[in-house]
């Protein structure tokens, strides 16, 4: 089964989301990386999802929920990139 191009820009986009969410979660929640973890999860869902809702709602850009589910699939790599990093630290 081939992926389409697109749904790959979508999982690239969501692996330095990913890492930004993260890392802000480190730093909203110092000493608490499962609050931290929790908070950078539910980031990238709602920012996944709501651009693909924005795109329904508004008729601008084309609504694909896969697009959306790659975007979270690259943002949660991401975020086990950067919580690897502070585990391993």
């Amino acid at each position: 089964m081939k992926i389409a191009p697109d749904k790959w820009k979508h999982f690239y986009v969501g692996i330095p989301m990913g890492i930004v969410l993260q890392l802000a979660g480190f730093f909203l929640f110092p000493g608490e990386l499962v609050y931290g973890a929790v908070f950078a999860l539910i980031g990238n869902l709602g920012i996944s999802y709501g651009f693909e809702l924005f795109s329904l709602v508004t008729g601008k850009g084309h609504h694909d929920f896969m697009d959306a589910v790659a975007a979270v699939i690259g943002g949660v790599l991401g975020q086990g990139a950067v919580l690897l990093t502070l585990l391993l630290s």
